[in-house]
């Protein structure tokens, strides 16, 4: 039976996620952004949580971990390399560590760049990659704790993963990012038409996510360094990826 996902909005833009085996009843939620809203979540499912997968430390995605633990006295799993930052961690998890939930295997991918120590959870038989704030919908994150190059060098990781994996993401920003995206990839028929679908989505205030790993090398310009068409658009031909990467970034930082 497959683990079932339940996905919902939290705070102006935070993503809530449930993760949860209806064989053996065991529920995670994906970071922990709003207390109130997961709550809810939890009594429309009827799943009662029994880990937190916390993904980094910043405060809309560890806000609730206290209370929920209070309230369920569930396990919560977070990066080793923020473990002083997590709010009530009991099991401290680094790049390539594995650990099993409901008899899934959990694969642990250290992500440094929106903060030094952020993780993301993959779960190769499910398809299933929880990124939060490291990849995002025709987008990434912003790089608070670590520059470009260490950004890069995660999206290497992220990008060997199969492309049928099935990608949720931390925050609804994949509007603006589309806006973006298409300012230094504007030849992409793949994404003008991803960004028509997104605005269709977003006008009948829909969720824009999951995405797939196939989905985003077609259309995330932080995939497509390589990209000959992005590269002339920025006068960037003869660069490497990762410097290409950086000016992607930068761009966005400013736009």
């Amino acid at each position: 039976m497959p683990l079932l996902v339940e996905q919902f909005m939290c705070r102006s833009d935070n993503f809530g996620v449930l993760l949860h085996d209806p064989e053996t009843g065991q529920t995670a939620i994906i970071d922990a952004p709003e207390e109130g809203p997961i709550l809810a979540a939890i009594e429309r499912t009827g799943w009662t949580p029994t880990h937190i997968f916390t993904t980094h430390h910043h405060p809309d995605h560890v806000e609730a971990n206290l209370a929920l633990k209070d309230r369920y006295k569930l396990q919560i799993i977070g990066p080793v390399n923020e473990a002083d930052k997590i709010p009530g961690i009991d099991k401290r998890v680094g790049d390539g560590d594995v650990f099993e939930f409901s008899g899934h295997k959990v694969h642990v991918i250290e992500t440094p760049g929106h903060t030094a120590g952020h993780i993301c959870f993959y779960i190769p038989d499910a398809k299933l990659l929880f990124a939060a704030d490291t990849l995002f919908a025709m987008g990434c994150g912003r790089l608070f704790e670590r520059g470009p190059a260490e950004m890069y060098a995660s999206f290497q990781k992220l990008m060997k993963l199969p492309l049928d994996t099935i990608v949720y993401c931390g925050h609804e920003y994949t509007q603006s990012n589309a806006r973006f995206a298409l300012t230094v990839d504007p030849e992409n028929a793949a994404l003008r038409e991803r960004a028509t679908r997104v605005d269709q989505l977003r006008a009948d205030d829909l969720p824009t996510l999951p995405t797939t790993i196939l989905e985003e090398m077609a259309t995330n310009p932080y995939m497509r360094t390589h990209d000959a068409s992005i590269r002339r658009h920025l006068g960037m031909e003869n660069a490497s990826d990762a410097d290409v990467f950086a000016e992607i970034r930068k761009r966005k930082d400013n736009f």
